[in-house]
């Protein structure tokens, strides 16, 4: 069951920049809300891999596509993964060197993921992945058939154990010795949009994207 605060364990804790930190829940579906691709963390076959993937959030469970990962969790059951979803609102620009940074937004979700068999949760959580990334695009393409399914892999992380850092703001030296050097300092928001829609060659001539995709395009990502 969803809670308004997220709760704090030995992986979660902050340790430094503690002031960046948040036990919002809400700031935790806010970052996940904002993609759809992240960093796995996981051992595979005794080496550690970070490999992106598609992920979609559904209420208090997070669906991962599976790919080489899953077959190394699927070996190893009780498997630990890490799951690091990052978004890059700017950079911080001081007037000293050691003072630049970034804002930023990210969230780290730790747990044991489990496969998901059951085809129904499979539809529902693939189903997931796709709309988070393309809003209605579910209904519109054509859905999985039982021989695609069973191809596919999917794992289930249930967002028990999670933390958020979220910075934002000028630069730190603003009232320091730097300040009197006479340079500029601020910050350089980064932004990232749809483009417009290409379509796919092989398409009949002047067929349009549909709505769903057309309302997409130009609008703001994360």
């Amino acid at each position: 069951m969803t809670t308004d605060e997220l709760p704090v364990t030995d992986r979660t804790r902050l340790r430094r920049l503690r002031e960046k930190g948040s036990r919002s829940r809400a700031d935790l579906d806010a970052v996940l809300a904002a993609g759809f691709i992240c960093h796995l963390g996981v051992l595979v076959d005794g080496s550690p891999r970070v490999m992106p993937t598609a992920y979609g959030v559904d209420g208090d469970t997070l669906y991962l596509h599976g790919s080489v990962a899953a077959r190394s969790l699927l070996a190893a059951p009780d498997a630990e993964i890490c799951v690091t979803v990052t978004h890059l609102d700017g950079i911080v620009l001081a007037r000293s060197v050691f003072e630049h940074s970034f804002d930023y937004r990210s969230a780290m979700v730790y747990g044991v993921p489990r496969p998901v068999t059951d085809p129904r949760e499979k539809l529902r959580g693939l189903r997931t992945l796709t709309e988070q990334c393309a809003p209605g695009q579910w209904e519109y393409a054509r859905q999985p058939s039982r021989k695609e399914l069973a191809a596919t892999t999917l794992l289930a992380l249930e967002l028990t154990e999670a933390s958020v850092k979220i910075s934002a703001g000028p630069p730190d030296d603003g009232d320091s010795p730097d300040a009197a050097l006479g340079l500029w300092a601020g910050n350089l928001p980064v932004t990232s949009s749809f483009g417009t829609p290409v379509p796919d060659p092989a398409l009949p001539p002047g067929m349009e994207p549909p709505a769903h995709i057309r309302a997409r395009a130009g609008g703001a990502l994360g």
